[in-house]
């Protein structure tokens, strides 16, 4: 049993929808219904009404979501006690950035940054997309730094989360440069191959964000692409290294093979097929989770900013400064 299951559990039965809940848990709806299943298959017995729309919970379901609201409000409270005897709990901010952000555009970002919010301390927890955005959802990171494209939109409540934007990143095909002296320089494969000779694909593991992004672009596109799919991985550096060795085409983000087009290593394998992705920033409004549990900050001496609020303040007058 894991306590994600209680929080789906929960989610559904304020939703009352297994796909509104499973885009709030940014889950695709058949992996929350196995949890859902998987928390029934715990529980013994049946906690969601299927025979009616909207969903309606069991007798047992109910009393399962009045003790499971109970129980993670505890745990959540039990988090922040821990946390407050942690002492970088309140100087150190914690950014959940996927692995291809990680590598290339959060150490030159955050390098530009000291003129205006001075020495940061921070923890940076290179995950894949999915994983980055449920860190912060669930508390576990201050801020969230993700792609967003308008196929793949990040689903973050408005009134919950703050945003705001970093820049853009071009998501586009490379591949080797050709060495052999008649072709020298040239792409060793070509997009859009044909039905006879598909180009060699280097693909992004099923589910991953980059992944789902160029599979509706290459959806879209003007004319077919023939494509050949001989390797799969989630991490985009791990695209690079094969497409270097001229294993394939891979579609990658331009700030991370800048050196390698400059040097001559990788070009581009076709026109036509770039992507433009935002690169944003996210973090949970301060006092979500204190209004919650009930809380009442009226009632308590005024605090001291935390180096996160401090941080995206700071931030947010360098951004409107520039704009």
């Amino acid at each position: 049993m894991e306590t994600k299951w209680f929080e789906d559990f929960v989610s559904l039965a304020e939703t009352r929808s297994f796909s509104r809940s499973a885009q709030l848990r940014h889950v695709t709806q058949p992996a929350f219904s196995r949890r859902i299943q998987s928390l029934e298959a715990w529980a013994g017995t049946d906690l969601v009404d299927r025979s009616n729309y909207p969903t309606r919970l069991t007798p047992a379901g109910q009393t399962l979501y009045e003790q499971a609201v109970e129980m993670l409000q505890a745990l959540q409270t039990t988090r922040a006690m821990l946390r407050s005897h942690t002492a970088t709990a309140s100087d150190t901010i914690e950014f959940a950035v996927p692995h291809s952000l990680a590598f290339t555009f959060f150490p030159a970002w955050l390098s530009g940054l000291r003129t205006v919010c001075g020495s940061i301390k921070s923890r940076l927890i290179a995950l894949n997309v999915h994983d980055a955005v449920l860190r912060l959802v669930e508390g576990n990171a201050d801020l969230l730094i993700a792609y967003q494209h308008v196929s793949q939109p990040i689903q973050l409540d408005p009134n919950r989360y703050d945003m705001l934007p970093l820049g853009q990143e071009v998501l586009a095909p490379y591949v080797k440069a050709d060495t052999r002296p008649e072709h020298l320089g040239q792409p060793l494969y070509r997009l859009p191959g044909t039905a006879k000779q598909p180009v060699p694909y280097l693909a992004y593991a099923p589910g991953a964000y980059l992944g789902r992004v160029v599979e509706a672009a290459l959806k879209q596109a003007p004319a077919a692409v023939h494509l050949d799919r001989v390797y799969e991985t989630d991490m985009a550096e791990g695209l690079k290294a094969m497409a270097r060795e001229g294993h394939g085409v891979a579609f990658l983000p331009l700030s991370a093979v800048q050196k390698d087009i400059q040097s001559g290593k990788l070009v581009s394998a076709g026109a036509g097929l770039d992507m433009t992705l935002d690169i944003r920033i996210y973090r949970e409004r301060p006092g979500v989770r204190l209004h919650e549990r009930g809380g009442d900050r009226s009632s308590t001496a005024p605090q001291a900013p935390r180096a996160v609020d401090r941080f995206w303040d700071d931030l947010k007058r360098q951004l409107d400064g520039a704009g």
